[in-house]
């Protein structure tokens, strides 16, 4: 099977917002890749991802890139093997070795070719085939129920092997996918609610738990061997030591444990950017935890001693997992049904410097890979009245509108830049904003327009972290609009003291 038919499938399907399109050219693609016995490969491609996750190539290894050919040629195997390759290049001389290995795989490529193999290289491929696109698609290709999939896929953690059962076995081949020791499946994610009030609404008696902000963990134990999963199921075994030890402190012979990895600091978290580097770090792990040491806290318990206990309440889990660990060890937790002693808790968490709470059915099974009203996360949300600098142009679904907002706070000089955002935009407010901004417009540069500073945004975010990027030293994590404040003006917008107090600077 030919790259060009991966190609060509991904450009129909960025082309369309039908869902039913999309899944209908998803569809047929798959079946012709069961043809040729690359299934995987095609789900894989058509996903977004590489099997290989990570293959040392960047941005700046695409920048002298052979010109492309005139007629496509490669095979996904042909392109699979080459990554491989890439992919295993390693110590003195491997970057030189890996530009030839470029060379030589874009060389067979043509222009569209080229452009798809770099959004694969560098995890940008964008075309509108979401996960759950992809499993109605494998479903209907197979046909089996979208549930039998999804349950898969759970187990498996990743789409492709779930792609190959389902094609190659069908139902059968679905039904021998089980939850293994030493191999991730998908985290359950939560929900949101603006308050605790509106998180109980529809439940009684809840359990209550502290929202770490740290690095979600996965804890796979098999006979004193420990693995540990991030939320992408990356392994990171070896870069955290002080929590391999704890739960080799565990007496056990195997389990599956949800945890949440923080640094601590004088009995606080530490702000989100100093757990992350702690955790991205290549560095010795035995100096980083010198300087910052991690702390797991258990929130979930999913195999025990050979059980799975997915399917059971998550109250027996939680039961269950106090038994597993020392109590410093355990997410703080209450049950209750009452909203005012929820509150409480709340407000202790926040206090305590922690994001906030989660509330959790007591009676939900662990749903994999989904969010639901199983679990909900309430945090305090900031916002702040922002004023809008420039805004890039969108891409994919977002083609021809003016999308990615760039954000200001005032000052004395004028405005300080602290952050983009195009999250939170309804198809409605783009419309408006691409002709709102054009009116504003003074430059271009590539795909950013300059606007003149007078539009007023409202963003909410959840918190601050520093930035070497823009000249206030903070940055906005994870804004997303509100809504645009036509009723105020640039002077009535917050200015970067109010910020930097609200970042306790």
């Amino acid at each position: 099977m030919l790259l060009t038919s991966i190609v060509q499938t991904s450009a129909r399907i960025a082309s369309t917002r039908s869902r039913t399109a999309k899944v209908d050219e998803l569809t047929q693609t798959l079946l012709e890749a069961q043809r040729h016995g690359v299934v995987g490969l095609a789900a894989s491609y058509l996903s977004g991802t590489l099997p290989q996750r990570r293959t040392g190539v960047g941005y700046r290894s695409l920048n002298d890139l052979p010109a492309p050919a005139e007629t496509p040629s490669l095979t996904l195997r042909e392109v699979d093997e080459a990554i491989t390759t890439l992919a295993e290049q390693s110590g003195p001389g491997s970057a030189t070795r890996r530009a030839t290995l470029l060379g030589q795989l874009f060389g067979r490529a043509t222009a569209a070719e080229a452009a798809y193999l770099s959004g694969l290289l560098t995890g940008e491929v964008r075309q509108g085939a979401l996960d759950g696109l992809m499993l109605q698609a494998i479903a209907r290709a197979a046909g089996v129920s979208e549930a039998q999939v999804r349950r898969a896929v759970t187990l498996a953690g990743f789409t492709v092997p779930v792609a190959e059962a389902a094609l190659n076995s069908g139902a059968e081949g679905l039904a021998q996918i089980r939850l293994e020791v030493g191999r991730p499946l998908r985290p359950m994610l939560a929900s949101s609610a603006a308050d605790i009030p509106a998180a109980m609404a529809e439940t009684g008696e809840v359990g209550l738990e502290y929202k770490i902000d740290g690095i979600r963990l996965q804890i796979h134990i098999q006979d004193g061997a420990v693995a540990l999963f991030t939320r992408t199921l990356e392994d990171v075994t070896a870069r955290m030591p002080e929590i391999v030890e704890a739960a080799r402190g565990w007496q056990l012979c195997s389990a599956v444990v949800d945890a949440e990895a923080v640094v601590m600091q004088q009995g606080r978290p530490a702000p989100f950017q100093v757990t992350g580097s702690r955790t991205a770090s290549q560095s010795d792990p035995e100096l980083l935890r010198a300087h910052s040491p991690l702390h797991g806290y258990l929130f979930d318990l999913l195999h025990l001693n050979g059980q799975d206990l997915l399917e059971r309440p998550a109250a027996e889990r939680f039961a269950a997992l106090a038994t597993l660990a020392p109590a410093d060890q355990l997410v703080p937790r209450i049950v209750t049904s009452q909203v005012e002693r929820a509150q409480e808790f709340f407000d202790t968490a926040v206090a305590d410097g922690f994001e906030g709470v989660v509330v959790k059915d007591l009676g939900a099974t662990y749903a994999s890979g989904r969010r639901g009203s199983g679990w909900v996360k309430v945090k305090p949300r900031h916002t702040l009245d922002l004023v809008v600098v420039a805004v890039e142009w969108g891409s994919g679904r977002r083609q021809g509108y003016l999308s990615n907002i760039h954000l200001a706070a005032r000052d004395q000089d004028g405005f300080v830049m602290l952050g983009k955002t195009f999250k939170g935009m309804t198809d409605e407010m783009l419309a408006w904003q691409t002709a709102r901004f054009l009116e504003l417009e003074t430059g271009r540069d590539g795909y950013v327009v300059q606007v003149r500073p007078e539009q007023v945004v409202e963003v909410a975010f959840d918190g601050l972290q520093t930035s070497r990027r823009y000249p206030a030293g903070l940055a906005l994590r994870f804004a997303r609009v509100l809504r645009y404040r036509q009723d105020k003006s640039a002077a009535e917008a917050d200015t970067i003291d109010s910020v930097r107090r609200l970042a306790g600077r």
